[in-house]
């Protein structure tokens, strides 16, 4: 991608690239935050390259050359069965926040989490589930608040979590982390979960997705088959 072409739509993969550079170039103090939260918030709503290209016009390009020359990233193959946080990550949010008071709610199923999300739960309750989610940005931070209620966090096992918040006569914690088999997908979001909770609890647990525990529950099918065979063929041989 280059700025000859200043009026092409601009992809979700395009806007991702913008947003990495911004934050490699905060990182390197290139950047201030207030710009950069300005930059990266221009660049997510981008609908052209034209639109994309002036965000880094004065930051050098990949490889150390001062030429803010937009090049196209190569997709990586995402291994059978896992999932494609490329596509999931940098929608546009459908859901900033959920609140509740002597009541519940519920953000589940295929929504868009925001990249800074609130849910405050007052005598009430609440469920946040991220399996089936997609996400504004590759960086995201939940907020939660509960005083006398309660917040229930789901995870799938294959992000990165960061549990910061805290509990006063109450419990803020985090069950579970990332299994030697699934380990943190690449390209998957940054997740951080933080706030309070006053006589109250938020939860955050990893669970499976439904697909994976199906594909789970079918290797361990096969596996039993194979055993089965396996002793059958043993057998026949004595």
């Amino acid at each position: 991608m280059t700025s000859d072409l200043p009026d092409m739509r601009a992809s979700d993969a395009e806007r991702e690239q913008i947003a990495e550079r911004l934050r490699d170039a905060v990182a390197e103090g290139r950047l201030g935050m207030d710009e950069f939260e300005e930059r990266l918030d221009a660049a997510f709503k981008a609908r052209t390259h034209g639109e994309l290209v002036p965000l880094v016009r004065d930051l050098p390009a990949p490889g150390g050359s001062t030429t803010a020359a937009l090049t196209p990233t190569p997709t990586a193959a995402v291994p059978e069965g896992a999932v494609d946080y490329s596509r999931r990550v940098g929608q546009p949010a459908t859901s900033k926040g959920a609140f509740a008071f002597w009541g519940g709610f519920g953000r589940k199923g295929t929504w868009t989490v925001a990249r800074n999300f609130t849910a405050v739960a007052l005598q009430a309750g609440g469920e946040i589930d991220l399996r089936e989610a997609n996400f504004e940005d590759r960086d995201i931070v939940i907020r939660c608040i509960t005083i006398m209620g309660g917040i229930q966090v789901t995870v799938p096992p294959d992000i990165q979590v960061d549990v910061k918040g805290f509990g006063f006569m109450g419990g803020f914690g985090e069950a579970g982390s990332p299994t030697a088999e699934t380990g943190i997908a690449p390209g998957a979001p940054r997740v951080t979960i933080t706030g309070f909770a006053l006589m109250g609890g938020v939860g955050v647990e990893r669970k499976l997705r439904r697909a994976d525990k199906q594909r789970l529950k079918e290797a361990r099918r096969r596996e039993r088959l194979e055993k089965r065979e396996g002793r059958g063929t043993r057998g026949e041989l004595d």
